[in-house]
């Protein structure tokens, strides 16, 4: 009798076997027709499969052979004992819980224990330490129970710890047809791999795994899975999927909403999001390069990465503009030592200098930022500005590797004109001066100028890759987006001016890095340099006419105009330039008023009198011609206004003008210069009284000449 029940299980097993790669060739054909009926028939090899039953993608797993009787397990403190009369005889630990067990179910089965036992050359052996098993104490009662026949529930939560447990202890089929590997990988493929939400739960308990799940590819061909059903058409989704859920602050699996897909409810084309986003971001960064092979639109790949970090770094897309506040409702839950259930993200800690973050949690943070820069797609637009403005920014908190912090200040300068300046003020990191990292912002706008410059300068000889690269988000030299980065820039510098430990060159240098035309109108950089001058009073003469160089007079508006002329902190030659510069606008848009009347004038004869002109005039020019006139005669009476102020200011000038050459007439002044004035005085009096003698002189050579004689006897 016995010998025929054998028989019988023998043949039942190599039936099963046949039955299996039948069952497995037609799968490759068709899966989704195989996959419920494999995970039906697979695991019916115990009677209790009829009471326990099986829940969606569950397998019940056991031994078709078991050399010891026994009711179960019984757990008593840290140990577990094997309810039977047969006393034990193998001692298992395994991370600090002992087994009670036996040699022969377990020797039968597992070629790692069979080698540490005999190999030994100690047949008394009856302890085994099994510290390093993958799965731990949960995986090992798994393994115990199938070894002595006791049916096991498989499911995705434990299939990836049974199948690397079962890999570790070699239960290969060269000791058992059926064995712990067959079994596990069976389930694995055929029932794990066609459902979406189990190859997300198996992804997610490979954590702990590592590397026994990278080196049994269960990652891989998860995240494959996973990216299919990704890339699988929004109207052909018919398995249940989390969606998208309000802010919540530590989210479980088991405790997310499902979304189950309806004929009436239309499945939107980000529904995945949230399901990937509960990876550790090695994972999550395997299933994004999944995606991209599959050739997934890039505007989605970037909103994922948005909504990962979102959930992982919540202080990365918070409102607060400042490092100050920002913050983490979660825990860190991303190293390999942490518990299995998320915790809502890493928790963040900016409030401080870099130093005052733990060294672990710096490590998981920067580890994040860098798969994130690594994975962003290249094309322009996957990911807003605001967000690569922010990533850089906590890039340069957390020291980042330079290599990538340049990758990424790239990026950032491909799409600069779409920044703000909340964004832009990043503190400075590195211990520098300024409370501001200025010089970012310098290499920002230069990234931004040289791809400017090189799609103005070869927009046609761009490559097809490069053109797939930008396609639908081509620049192309657009002034538009130079004009608004310099009024970002020129906001940026009146928000940073007024940091004294700004330098000047810093200032100019930044001013000046734009070209003369990206510049309609230099209001704001007027503005930026009053605020800079008003933090700097002590800048001398020479530094404030240096400063004022990086604006032009003939490019500000007329309110701007009147603010600086009566601004003393500007030099005076700038406000002689500024008048100067209102004074010929003034000039010719009365030039140009006065030749709009002369053409008017020339149509006068065809209309007789004003009474007419009105009368044929329609109303809306008419009212355009009155507030012309007003605007015109505001301009004049400003006109005015400014040449009178023009010869105030001309005439102060040449007071002090005056005043200057006096003091310095006073300091050359000696006493020798005082005697030869004099000299000069007596000089001149004797050359005035001389012409006034002048003419009673030739009366007296009259007298001379009449007595020549005398004089000569005298002198003989």
């Amino acid at each position: 009798m016995i010998q025929a029940q054998c028989y019988y299980a023998h043949y039942f097993t190599a039936f099963s076997l046949c039955f299996a790669s039948k069952l497995e060739a037609l799968f490759r054909e068709d899966p989704t027709e195989v996959s419920w009926l494999f995970g039906f028939i697979m695991w019916e090899e115990s009677e209790t499969e009829s009471v326990r039953g099986r829940d969606y993608g569950n397998g019940v797993l056991s031994s078709s052979k078991h050399g010891v009787k026994t009711d179960g397990f019984e757990l008593r403190g840290q140990s577990w004992y094997v309810a039977t009369d047969v006393p034990s005889d193998l001692l298992v630990k395994v991370g600090g819980v002992c087994f009670h067990l036996h040699k022969y179910p377990m020797l039968s089965r597992s070629g790692k224990m069979n080698r540490l036992i005999y190999e030994s050359h100690d047949q008394e052996l009856n302890m085994i330490a099994l510290d390093d098993q993958p799965g731990g104490p949960e995986a090992f009662e798994l393994v115990a129970k199938f070894c002595y026949g006791i049916a096991v529930d498989l499911t995705a939560a434990n299939i990836s710890g049974l199948r690397c447990a079962a890999e570790y202890l070699e239960m290969t089929e060269d000791l058992e047809e059926g064995n712990l590997i067959f079994k596990t990988e069976a389930f694995l493929s055929y029932v794990v791999l066609s459902s979406w939400r189990d190859s997300i739960v198996v992804l997610k308990s490979c954590e702990k795994l590592s590397p026994w799940a990278e080196n049994l590819q269960i990652v891989r061909r998860c995240s494959e899975s996973i990216a299919w059903k990704a890339c699988a058409n929004p109207k052909g989704i018919r398995w249940a999927y989390t969606g998208k859920l309000p802010k919540v602050s530590s989210p479980k699996w088991n405790d997310m909403k499902d979304s189950s897909p309806s004929k009436n409810h239309q499945v939107p084309p980000d529904w995945w999001f949230e399901d990937v986003s509960i990876l550790r971001i090695d994972h999550f960064v395997r299933v994004i390069t999944a995606i991209k092979v599959k050739g997934m639109r890039f505007e989605l790949i970037g909103a994922s990465i948005t909504h990962y970090a979102a959930k992982w770094l919540p202080g990365l897309i918070s409102d607060g503009t400042g490092p100050g506040d920002e913050g983490s409702n979660g825990s860190n839950s991303n190293t390999s030592g942490s518990s299995n259930s998320w915790k809502g993200g890493l928790h963040m800690i900016v409030a401080g200098t870099k130093d005052d973050l733990p060294t672990v949690q710096a490590k998981d943070q920067r580890m994040i930022i860098e798969s994130l820069i690594s994975i962003i797609p290249p094309q322009k637009d996957s990911v807003s500005c605001s967000f690569l403005l922010r990533l850089l920014r906590m890039a340069n908190m957390l020291k980042v590797a330079p290599a990538l912090v340049t990758e990424l200040e790239k990026r950032v300068g491909m799409q600069f004109e779409q920044a703000t300046l909340a964004d832009l003020l990043i503190p400075s990191y590195n211990k520098s001066e300024t409370v501001y990292d200025v010089d970012l912002v310098q290499r920002l706008l230069e990234h931004f100028l040289v791809q400017e410059q090189t799609e103005s300068s070869s927009p046609s000889s761009q490559s097809f890759s490069d053109k797939h690269m930008y396609e639908g988000s081509q620049r192309g030299s657009n002034p538009n987006a130079k004009m608004k980065v310099s009024r970002l820039v020129d906001s940026y510098l009146t928000e940073v001016s007024r940091d004294r430990s700004l330098s000047l060159t810093k200032f100019q240098v930044l001013a000046e890095a734009l070209p003369e035309s990206a510049r309609t109108c230099d209001d704001g950089l007027y503005r930026a340099i009053d605020s800079y001058l008003k933090a700097h009073p002590t800048l001398s003469e020479h530094e404030r006419k240096r400063l004022c160089r990086v604006m032009d007079c003939q490019k500000l508006s007329i309110d701007a105009c009147m603010h600086a002329a009566q601004n003393e902190r500007l030099p005076l030659r700038v406000v002689v330039q500024v008048l100067f510069s209102e004074q010929v606008k003034i000039s010719n848009a009365l030039a140009n008023s006065s030749l709009k009347e002369t053409s008017e004038s020339l149509y006068q004869p065809i209309i007789s009198n004003r009474k007419t002109l009105l009368e044929g005039t329609p109303q809306s020019f008419q009212e355009g011609w009155t507030t012309a006139k007003k605007d015109i005669n505001t301009l004049k009476f400003e006109l005015e206004s400014v040449k009178t102020k023009y010869l105030e200011l001309q005439n102060d000038m040449e007071n002090l003008q005056r005043q200057f050459d006096k003091m310095l007439k006073q300091k050359q002044t000696s006493a020798w210069t005082s005697g030869w004035k004099k000299l000069s005085k007596l000089t001149k009096m004797t050359t005035l009284e001389n012409q006034e003698i002048g003419p009673q002189l030739p009366t007296a050579a009259e007298q001379t000449r009449k007595t020549p004689r005398r004089w000569r006897n005298s002198i003989s």
